[in-house]
């Protein structure tokens, strides 16, 4: 797969005409070689429904007289750039309009996306359809006439349908479309077939080709999904609604799969299908060293003008940042994760009865990786079907019900000397009424004030002693046989109509509440949903409180160093190389109207301090991609140097024996 990357939208209305007519092959290998990109993934059909070639299968876009996707092909090929064609497959607007019979329907017989056919948008199929039959010849097409580099198809997934079609075929099965497992069986089954039907398709006629199904997410848990790719596309645009956080997380999640992937961004100052919007060169090139830097490929998303120029602008801009994506490859090339600690993703363990709403899983896994980011903890996110031995602490984050499968896989992780972290609900069996990990506490149950405080009987790093407000449901406890880290104190009262006080809550009474932090020999627990409040608060206790707890149970931690909380550090292990390759980034991301994110001015850091526990015998550090060796220290099985400039990314390699 290559580093560098472009997603090159062509999602082109019927009311545009003539499209395509100033298209020129120099001009296109021109911006190709301006943005350093080595792929880019070329338009069979958009959500529109048109394609952009001569079909039998489909139909040409009304306003095109040749066939682009030939001359796209052609040039790229030419000039050493690969070419996946990307298709459609869950959108066709064209076709919605002339089958809406055919389209996936909520329970009150609505479409998604677009509800009705009154307002702009799209309108997508479900694949127990006639519809399948269609999009099978397209991608049959394709494949017999061009000469493609891999299939991108978009707009997929397990989807929840109650069309005409799936109810009629749950209730021939002799099930009742009110029941609400049957359906989802349905749904599964249904996106395995045309999964399965794609795969048959493909093999028949280019054995081997790449097959990415995006569904705008890689769900952490559902390796029998991620396993319908030959690949994997993290689509993450900071700007577009996923934000900063999304992509690490998504990302130490895919790595330890076992996937080449990229990570997608996009050159859009805000999201897809924007034209006329550009993010700062210093946001390109931050993204794509973050994709680096989680042992991802590059993509960059654009989208081509309908008159089938390439945006001089754009790929002026991407070149900033693939420019120094081609100088860093051979430093990032089959890399391994290096991690102490793993996080193991409430989305991968199920819903637990408490966690109502995805946001509330979803918010856990994302607090804890910014927490672990900003605290320069190497991590893995993980499902239940990793081996916990490779770890040394597992967290357990806020809501994790331990059945009997996960009881076995824990207990036998702490047998061997692995400690675990666990906050809220986590750790509890799955009657809720005890914890099937030893922490040194007795269960009572939830306690009834919200919020109400915590006073840690440590010093925290930044603040003083205090009593700190805990927004989110705590647990009450008693001591049995654990060490108290600190302890809850409970407020007057709840706010209620007749009994409130100030402007949001009730202040602390002082009066002790039990525990609210235990260490034990298997590890230690928070009596608090800390990391859905830390996503949602982000007060800085949280932070501090799980960085404490971290530190104590990782006595031997791999990485020490003194980067900022803005900044990023992973280590990577090519082990064909015999070298660690250390990563950091540094940037801050600001608000930007109300919902965007966005990096400008990159502020350059000096003599950042650092030093690696590695059982190897190191040989020799020097910088990358510059080639610099730079003094260090190797003693006792640790290696210590200081970086003596970081300007939004750079590499430090470790040789070794």
């Amino acid at each position: 797969m290559r580093f560098r990357q472009v997603h090159l939208d062509f999602h082109t209305s019927e009311a545009i005409v003539p499209i395509g007519d100033r298209f020129d092959k120099k001009q296109f290998q021109d911006m190709l070689k301006l943005g350093h990109v080595d792929s880019i993934t070329v338009f069979s059909k958009c959500h529109h429904g048109w394609a952009y070639h001569p079909s039998e299968a489909n139909e040409i876009h009304p306003g095109l007289s040749f066939d682009l996707l030939a001359a796209q092909i052609e040039a790229a090929h030419e000039i050493n750039v690969k070419t996946p064609v990307y298709l459609s497959a869950g959108l066709d607007e064209k076709l919605a309009r002339r089958h809406p019979e055919w389209l996936i329907r909520d329970m009150n017989d609505r479409t998604n996306w677009a509800e009705g056919f009154m307002q702009p948008g799209y309108h997508q199929f479900c694949m127990n359809s006639p519809y399948l039959d269609i999009l099978i010849e397209q991608i049959r097409e394709v494949l017999l006439r061009y000469d493609v580099d891999g299939l991108f198809l978009d707009i997929v997934g397990v989807r929840k349908c109650y069309c005409h079609n799936c109810v009629n075929t749950i209730r021939h099965k002799g099930d009742d479309p009110r029941d609400e497992e049957a359906m989802k069986s349905l749904w599964e089954s249904t996106y395995a077939n045309y999964t399965a039907r794609v795969k048959e398709t493909v093999e028949s006629i280019k054995p081997g080709l790449p097959i990415f199904h995006n569904g705008g997410h890689i769900k952490r848990g559902r390796r029998d999904l991620a396993a319908m790719n030959t690949h994997l596309e993290l689509e993450s645009l900071p700007t577009g609604g996923w934000g900063y956080d999304h992509f690490p997380l998504s990302a130490r999640y895919v790595q330890t799969l076992g996937f080449e992937f990229l990570g997608m961004t996009g050159k859009f100052h805000t999201a897809w299908g924007e034209f006329g919007g550009y993010k700062h060169p210093n946001a390109l090139r931050y993204e794509t060293a973050l994709s680096l830097a989680n042992g991802a490929k590059c993509s960059i998303g654009d989208q081509l003008q309908p008159d089938g120029r390439m945006d001089p602008a754009t790929y002026e801009l991407i070149g900033t940042a693939f420019r120094e994506v081609e100088s860093k490859e051979a430093w990032c090339v089959n890399a391994v994760n290096v991690a102490d600690v793993a996080l193991l993703s409430l989305e991968a363990t199920g819903v637990h009865p408490k966690a109502q709403e995805y946001a509330s899983r979803n918010d856990s896994d994302a607090g804890a990786v910014r927490m672990l980011l900003e605290g320069n903890i190497l991590f893995d996110v993980i499902d239940t079907e990793h081996d916990f031995s490779n770890y040394q602490v597992l967290i357990l984050p806020d809501y994790v019900e331990v059945n009997d499968e996960l009881k076995g896989k824990l207990d036998l992780f702490l047998q061997q000397g692995g400690k675990v972290l666990a906050t809220g609900w986590s750790g509890l069996d799955r009657e809720g009424t005890s914890f099937a990990i030893d922490f040194g506490v007795r269960y009572v149950g939830v306690n009834p004030y919200r919020p109400d405080f915590f006073h840690p009987l440590f010093k925290p790093a930044s603040l003083g002693e205090a009593s700190f407000v805990m927004y989110t449901e705590g647990q009450k406890l008693e001591l049995a046989g654990g060490t108290e880290l600190g302890s809850r104190k409970d407020p007057y009262f709840n706010r209620d109509v007749f009994t409130f006080c100030s402007h949001q809550h009730t202040p602390s009474s002082d009066v002790y509440g039990g525990p609210g932090m235990v260490e034990s020999g298997s590890g230690i627990y928070l009596a608090w949903n800390v990391f859905e409040d830390y996503a949602n608060q982000g007060s800085l206790i949280l932070k501090e409180t799980i960085l404490y707890a971290l530190n104590r149970l990782l006595p031997n931690k791999t990485l020490n160093t003194d980067l900022p909380t803005q900044g990023v550090t992973t280590l990577q292990d090519q082990k064909q190389e015999k070298r660690l390759v250390h990563h950091l980034l540094y940037a801050s991301p600001v608000r930007r109207g109300k919902q965007i994110e966005v990096i400008e001015d990159i502020v350059p850091l000096y003599d950042v301090e650092v030093s690696i526990r590695t059982p190897h015998q190191v040989k020799n550090v020097y910088l990358a991609p510059q080639v610099q060796s730079i003094p260090f220290q190797w003693e006792k099985g640790s290696v210590s140097y200081k970086v003596p400039k970081l300007e939004c990314h750079q590499m430090v390699v470790i040789d070794y024996e």
